[in-house]
């Protein structure tokens, strides 16, 4: 028999995440946390653990491809735990320089062989013959490019349809970089509070207490409230965030609410409004003076977010709760935000197991959601008003041709942001604006703002 305990606990760890995220259907940002807690985990053992669970996890694309090459047999013929061990200790060997390679070998031998048994122990030779191959080469990933599609899916690590896609859609050269960007780490931005406290103010003080802020450039993705933090968050910015002070909140997020541009005493509405991080940001916009009604459909997210706006001082917010295709939404609204669910192409960065939960028919699915949503926001909207469609997303389904269908029956114009903003202008319709994770350093968002007729 193993003896398990031979294996470190940060790696157990890992290897328990991975095998809940692929052979349990869990999200690895919340089976980590468990898993971290039951190995009873140091800070250090924390922080390392997780970068091999999420590292492993993330990568799964481009381990696939080289065990299949490597062990000579199809991955559906693999144990489960053979596989997960495999997937773990490829991670190590093509990505991490953390643990020499005849360790990273042998604890993957060691998950492997679990408890014992006769089964388990030649699924352990497997992984032994398969690591020591690929530890003897040079360079792991020196046979693999992206020239094609298919080449940049084993090699950066994503579905062969999202690769075909974003290369359709964007051009091989865009796509090439896309589909790179979403396996480097995701930017740390957060947003001043300016009901609480005023951006230079805290500015001064983080500074004066050595925290690495930075005030972003100029721009849409430069609201003044944006502050970019370096590594990661203090203990001194999560307090400042348990204070409400401070709100974590990607720039392109930020930016959707600049394009919204609120003001003090107007009727602003939000659709699909939880968690909130964008309705506590107009409300913010508005002085938390006028009107702010936000809908969410979920009972639980919709408490979530009253208690997040009642954190945050935000007390123009009324949440209604009801599904924004069928709930009365009332109208004469200055501005409105349509938010809907996306498939979040754009956030892949910082989830590192949501490009194997998205698919193609995930897509249309959501494209008829939003344009039904979309349809019903423009009702809503008094004459002259202004409404901006935003999705977390990189995708024409979600993104232009919800616009194009609604402008095409004449009920309302679109803003040219382009205009204002022609770094951040779509490719295909320069009135739009595709912001890119590769170029502009945030999450991918589509936005549009459209005036009523």
């Amino acid at each position: 028999m193993s003896d398990t305990r031979a294996v470190a606990p940060q790696r157990r760890a890992a290897y328990e995440v991975l095998r809940r995220v692929f052979e349990h259907g869990a999200w690895a940002d919340r089976a980590f946390p468990a898993a971290a807690d039951r190995h009873r985990l140091d800070s250090r053992e924390r922080a390392q653990a997780q970068r091999l669970a999420y590292g492993a996890v993330q990568r799964r694309g481009t381990a696939d491809h080289l065990i299949q090459g490597l062990a000579d047999r199809p991955l559906r013929r693999l144990d489960p735990a053979v596989l997960a061990a495999l997937r773990l200790g490829l991670y190590e060997l093509a990505f991490s320089d953390a643990t020499p390679d005849h360790a990273a070998v042998d604890q993957a031998v060691e998950l492997a062989k679990g408890g014992g048994g006769r089964r388990r122990l030649a699924g352990a030779k497997l992984v032994n013959a398969v690591l020591r191959r690929a530890a003897s080469s040079d360079d792991l990933l020196a046979g693999l490019d992206d020239r094609t599609p298919q080449g940049a899916a084993a090699l950066h690590s994503c579905p062969e349809w999202l690769a075909r896609m974003w290369w359709d859609e964007l051009g091989a050269e865009v796509a090439r970089s896309l589909l790179a960007a979403i396996n480097e780490p995701a930017e740390t931005a957060v947003r001043v509070n300016t009901l609480k406290v005023q951006p230079q103010e805290l500015v001064d003080g983080l500074l004066a207490s050595g925290e690495t802020v930075e005030r972003p450039g100029s721009g849409l993705l430069a609201p003044p409230e944006a502050l970019v933090v370096q590594g990661h968050l203090s203990d001194g910015l999560r307090s400042r965030i348990a204070g409400g002070e401070l709100v974590p909140q990607a720039r392109a997020s930020q930016a959707v609410v600049e394009a919204l541009d609120p003001q003090p005493a107007e009727r602003v509405l939000d659709l699909c409004a939880a968690p909130g991080i964008k309705t506590s940001a107009i409300a913010a916009r508005m002085r938390d003076q006028g009107e702010l009604v936000a809908v969410e459909r979920d009972p639980g997210r919709a408490n979530q977010l009253r208690d997040l706006c009642s954190r945050l001082g935000a007390t123009c917010v009324k949440v209604v709760v009801g599904d924004a295709t069928e709930v009365d939404l009332g109208d004469g609204y200055d501005r409105v935000l349509v938010d809907p669910p996306c498939s979040d192409l754009g956030t892949l960065a910082s989830r590192p197991d949501a490009r194997w939960r998205k698919s193609p028919e995930l897509i249309e699915r959501l494209a008829g959601v939003q344009g039904a949503i979309l349809n019903r926001a423009v009702d809503a909207l008094d004459a002259g008003g202004r409404l901006v469609y935003s999705t977390c997303t990189v995708s024409r389904r979600e993104g232009e041709d919800r616009l194009q269908e609604l402008l095409a029956t004449g009920r309302a114009v679109a803003v040219d942001l382009g205009r204002a903003s022609p770094e951040l202008a779509h490719g295909r319709d320069s009135r739009f604006l595709q912001i890119r994770s590769d170029r502009d350093h945030t999450d991918g968002f589509f936005i549009a703002q459209l005036e009523r007729t």
